[in-house]
C-alpha cells in the first residue's frame, strides 16, 4: 500500500501553493510548519520571507490567509503576533487519516518503508567471556535492540554486530590457571553448562585473576601461555574455544530472558579480527597515521593530552608486539566498511569509552576508511545508579548479575498482575507469561525512556508501578482497549468522518497522526526515548479521552463505532510502538 499523507504534510502542500501564489519568488519556501499548543499547527516562515521581500510581514500573512483554501483539511487559518499562522485543522481530515492508517493491511500505520535505504552495522550487547553478564551490560542490549528494530522497521538493511571479549591476556592467565589446577576445572565446570557454568567460570577468573596480580612467575607462565594462543596452539585453543561455547550457551539463556533474539552468525568477537591486525597496522604505517614512539604503535592527536600537557596517543602495537583494542576496532571498520559495505555504523558503548572511539573513528578517517560515504557514530550511553544515586551494587559492595536484576524484576511483576488477575479473569499460565512481559517490558522500557547519555536510577518499585511514565500504564492502556473490543458486541469499529470530534478526540487523533513522523525521526537520530515519550503521551491522551467521551455508551450508533474506531487504532499504535522498543502488550492485564 502507498504510504499515508501525515496531515502535516497536507497542511505543508497547501500552505506552499498559497505562498507560491501570493508572492511567485516564494516558491519552494519553507513555510516553517510545526505542531502548536495555541492551534492544531502554526506556520512561522512568513517573518524570513517578509524580511527578504521587504515587506511587511503582517499584511504578507494576511494576503496568504486569503490564498489558503479551507474545507477538507484545513478548517481555519488566523494571523497571529507579527505574522504567525495559527491553523486548525477540520475533524474530516483527521478522521480520514486516520482512517487510512487503519486500512494498511502491513500494519505500518503510515511509516513509510524505504526500499532502497543503506546498510547500517549496530555494534552492540558486547558481553565477556567467562565473565558473568552484569547490571552494566543492560544499557547496551535493550539500547541496540530498539535501535536495530526502529531501522529495520524503516527499511534499513541492518547488519547485528557483537563484539564480545574474547580474547587477550585474561584469557592466557585463565588458561594457564586451569592447566595448573586441573580438579577445578573437573569438579566447578565440567558437568554443568550455562548460568551455574558461568558462575564456577567466574569464580575461577578471579582466582586466576588474583595469582596474576601476586605472583610474578605464574604472571609470566600466563604471557607464555597468550603468545601460544595467538599463535594457535591446538591444546590451548582447544580450552579457549571451550569456554567461549560455553559461555555464548549462557549469553542466549541471559538475552532469552530479556526477549531479545541474538544469533550466532552476529557474534564476531575481538577474536574474529585476528588475520586482520598485522595489516591494520602495515597499512597505518606505511600511509604515515600511525608512527613508532618507544617502539609502540601510536597515532597522536593535538586536541588529546594528558594532566602533563603532553599528548597522549592510541596506541595500535605495543612496543612488545601484542595488539591493544584499538588495533581490533580498526581493523573492525576495515570489515564492517569495505566486506559488509556499511554506510552507517553505530556504537552502543558506555559514554565512559567516548575518548577512545572518537580516537578510533579519527584514525579510520585520516587513513580513509571512514569518509564523507561512511559515518561511524557512538551513541554513548550513561550509568544505571541504585536508588541512592550511585553506581547500582549489592549490599556487598559487588556489581548487580543481570539474571537476578531480572528474575526480581519478574517476581515483582508477576505479583502486581496476581492482584489484579481475578477482575480479568486471568488463568495461572497468563499470570506468569504476563508477569514476565511486565516485569522484563518495566526494565527495558526504565531504560529506554531516558535520554541514553543520561544516567538514570534503578528503582523496580517505581518501575513495575501502574501510575506514572512506566511501561505497565502504557501495557495497561492497551490492555484496557483489547476489554472495550472484546466487550463491544456487535458494534464494530468504522471511521465517520461526517460526525464532529470532541476536543479529547482530536488532540487523540491529531498525536495518533505523529507516529510516522516520530518513528522516522527516531530512526534518523538513534534516539529510541523519543519514542517512548510519545508513546507515554498516547497514553495519556487516551486516558483523558476516557474520562470525557464513553466509547460503548456513546450517542449515536456511528459515534460507537467512531470510538471504537479510534481506539484501535490507538491500541495497533501502542502495540507497534512497544515492539520497535523490545515490549510486549499482554491483551488481558
Amino acid at each position: 500500500m502507498a504510504s499515508v499523507t501525515s496531515l502535516s504534510d497536507s497542511v505543508q502542500q497547501h500552505l506552499a501553493s498559497a505562498l507560491t501564489a501570493t508572492l511567485p519568488e516564494a516558491a519552494g519556501s519553507d513555510p516553517l510548519l510545526r505542531r502548536s499548543d495555541r492551534a492544531d499547527f502554526q506556520a512561522n516562515g512568513i517573518l524570513a520571507l517578509a524580511k527578504k521581500a521587504k515587506a511587511n510581514p503582517r499584511e504578507l500573512a494576511d494576503q496568504v490567509v486569503s490564498q489558503v483554501a479551507t474545507g477538507d483539511v484545513i478548517a481555519d487559518v488566523e494571523v497571529s503576533g507579527p505574522g504567525f499562522l495559527n491553523i486548525t485543522i477540520a475533524d474530516r481530515a483527521i478522521t480520514e487519516n486516520l482512517a487510512a492508517r487503519y486500512a494498511d493491511e502491513s500494519g505500518r500505520l503510515g511509516v513509510p518503508h524505504a526500499e532502497h535505504a543503506g546498510t547500517t552495522v549496530v555494534d552492540y550487547a558486547q558481553p565477556n567471556v567467562a565473565k558473568e553478564m552484569h547490571v552494566g551490560h543492560l544499557r547496551s542490549a535493550v539500547i541496540g535492540d530498539a535501535v536495530v528494530q526502529i531501522l529495520e522497521f524503516t527499511g534499513e538493511q541492518v547488519v547485528r554486530r557483537h563484539h564480545i571479549g574474547d580474547w587477550g591476556t585474561q584469557f592466557g592467565m585463565l588458561i594457564q590457571y586451569l592447566d595448573e589446577h586441573p580438579h577445578e576445572l573437573d569438579h566447578k565446570a565440567a558437568r554443568v553448562t550455562g548460568e551455574e557454568a558461568m558462575s564456577n567460570l567466574d569464580r575461577l577468573y578471579k582466582a586466576a585473576r588474583k595469582l596474576f596480580d601476586s605472583d610474578e612467575e605464574f604472571k609470566t607462565r600466563a604471557r607464555r601461555r597468550v603468545v601460544d594462543l595467538q599463535a594457535g596452539e591446538p591444546k590451548t585453543l582447544a580450552t579457549w574455544q571451550k569456554f567461549v561455547d560455553e559461555s555464548k550457551i549462557y549469553f542466549f539463556s541471559v538475552f532469552e530472558k530479556l526477549d531479545m533474539e541474538v544469533r550466532d552468525p552476529d557474534i564476531v568477537g575481538e577474536s574474529g579480527y585476528n588475520d586482520m591486525l598485522a595489516e591494520t597496522c602495515r597499512l597505518l604505517e606505511e600511509s604515515g597515521v600511525a608512527v613508532r614512539s618507544e617502539g609502540a604503535l601510536c597515532v597522536f592527536f593535538e586536541d588529546v593530552k594528558g594532566p602533563d600537557g603532553k599528548p597522549v596517543p592510541l596506541i595500535v602495537q605495543k612496543s612488545d608486539g601484542g595488539y591493544g583494542y584499538a588495533a581490533t576496532d580498526l581493523s573492525a571498520i576495515r570489515d564492517r566498511v569495505f566486506n559488509l559495505k556499511a554506510n552507517s555504523i553505530v556504537y552502543v558503548v558506555d559514554a565512559r569509552q567516548s575518548l577512545h572511539f572518537k580516537m578510533v573513528f579519527e584514525t579510520a578517517r585520516r587513513a580513509g576508511w571512514l569518509g564523507d560515504d561512511v559515518k561511524a557514530f557512538q551513541l554513548a550511553f550513561g550509568t544505571v545508579l541504585g536508588k541512592d544515586g550511585k553506581p547500582f551494587k549489592t549490599r556487598e559492595g559487588e556489581t548487580v548479575k543481570l539474571e537476578d536484576l531480572l528474575d526480581e524484576a519478574v517476581e515483582r511483576a508477576t505479583a502486581v498482575v496476581r492482584e489484579k488477575a481475578g477482575k480479568v479473569g486471568l488463568t495461572e499460565q497468563e499470570i506468569v507469561e504476563n508477569g514476565r512481559y511486565v516485569g522484563v517490558g518495566a526494565v527495558k522500557y526504565a531504560d529506554l525512556s531516558t535520554s541514553a547519555v543520561r544516567d538514570y536510577k534503578f528503582d523496580l518499585d517505581q518501575m513495575v508501578s501502574l501510575n506514572g511514565d512506566t511501561s505497565v500504564y502504557l501495557q495497561y492502556a492497551y490492555a484496557r482497549i483489547q476489554s472495550i473490543l472484546r466487550k463491544a458486541g456487535e458494534a464494530r469499529p468504522a471511521a465517520h468522518p461526517e460526525l464532529a470530534l470532541a476536543p479529547a478526540e482530536r488532540a487523540l487523533g491529531l498525536h495518533l497522526d505523529r507516529f510516522a513522523e516520530t518513528v522516522l525521526e527516531v530512526a534518523e537520530s538513534y534516539e529510541p526515548h523519543k519514542l517512548a515519550a510519545y508513546l507515554y503521551q498516547l497514553a495519556t491522551l487516551l486516558t483523558s479521552f476516557y474520562d470525557q467521551c464513553p466509547v460503548l455508551k456513546a450517542e449515536s450508533p456511528e459515534q460507537v463505532e467512531n470510538r471504537l474506531f479510534l481506539v484501535d487504532v490507538t491500541a495497533r499504535t501502542l502495540h507497534r510502538g512497544m515492539a520497535l522498543l523490545g515490549i510486549r502488550t499482554p491483551e488481558k492485564l
